[in-house]
């Protein structure tokens, strides 16, 4: 696939915002004013780039200040894209009505339903990203080395487990791990850099802690802060952005 840049601006910090498809896949490179620099893929939930944008361009911007270059592709089924095929579909529709049931009833949520919602946005979206990386190291403003930084934490895993190009990734606990993946972390070595919100009323806790207790790699880290999903404090910031300072440069 070949990347098309469709729009470009720059942001009054000097950073050059650029849109671009990737395919079908619309995307957002961010560079900064030195070339050629290491790139961030940051990962997002697949709530939509428009969305999600105040959120990425302020990373993209930290990220930037730190002389990286960063990039994100929309997600499988988000924003302006297609939505799934209607087995698909189907099935996701009826996952997320599980989902919901088994909140509202104060039940756990069975493996089965965690399966159906995340693993086939995995297997979608990990070979796009992976196609993202051919055309962004393409680029003459790219070098390396790369990271991944965000969620889905499963999107992460797996990209960690089987992307070679990717030596050091910021993993966001907060979204359901199917158990395969706790199979997939084990075959992780790459560096690790694990956020947990400890009160986060969206995530097993629990699988977090078991999913990180899984991981393959030699150097990991968990950082775990008191606070609910969107309770993320600044500081935890800094700490990503030394870790990739310390792998990237």
């Amino acid at each position: 696939m070949s990347l098309h840049f469709t729009s470009e601006q720059r942001l009054d910090d000097g950073v050059l915002e650029r849109e671009f498809t990737l395919g079908e896949v619309p995307g957002i490179l961010w560079t900064p004013g030195s070339a050629p620099a290491p790139l961030i893929l940051l990962g997002h939930p697949p709530l939509g780039l428009q969305k999600m944008y105040p959120r990425l361009v302020a990373r993209a911007r930290h990220a930037a200040a730190d002389g990286f270059a960063s990039a994100t592709i929309e997600l499988p089924g988000s924003g302006d894209r297609p939505r799934w095929a209607a087995a698909e579909q189907a099935r996701a529709e009826q996952a997320r009505a599980d989902l919901r049931r088994a909140k509202e009833a104060g039940e756990p949520v069975s493996d089965e339903i965690i399966d159906a919602l995340v693993l086939p946005l995995v297997d979608k979206a990990v070979p796009e990203w992976r196609a993202a990386l051919d055309a962004l190291l393409s680029l003459p403003e790219i070098g390396g080395p790369v990271g991944y930084s965000g969620g889905v934490i499963s999107i992460g895993v797996r990209l960690a487990a089987v992307e070679p190009r990717i030596v050091a990734a910021v993993l966001f606990a907060g979204s359901f791990v199917p158990r395969t993946m706790f199979e997939e972390a084990r075959q992780v070595t790459t560096p690790l850099h694990v956020l947990l919100q400890w009160d986060d009323e969206g995530n097993d806790r629990q699988a977090a802690l078991d999913l990180f207790d899984a991981f393959g790699s030699k150097e990991k880290s968990l950082h775990a802060n008191m606070g609910g999903h969107t309770g993320v404090p600044s500081y935890a910031g800094d700490a990503a952005a030394q870790f990739f300072a310390r792998h990237l440069k």
